[in-house]
């Protein structure tokens, strides 16, 4: 019985594994920051290339066809 009260112990104490852990918690955090970040910035987006694009349309017609 103390021989299994000794392994048990050890193996609360043992954190080997917890690094591993602690990154991927991080990994995942960064990325749901990336994504709601990309999300809310993406209309943003859009609607300035949208403008940047009707700006150049605008400045330089297209040449007629020969």
């Amino acid at each position: 019985m103390a021989n299994l009260t000794a392994r048990f112990r050890a193996l609360l104490r043992d954190d080997q594994g917890q690094d591993l852990i602690e990154y991927a918690l991080l990994a995942g955090l960064i990325s749901l920051v990336a994504v709601g970040t990309m999300r809310a910035a993406g209309t943003e987006i859009g609607e300035i290339w949208t403008s940047i694009q009707t700006a150049l349309e605008g400045a330089n017609p297209p040449a007629p066809a020969p």
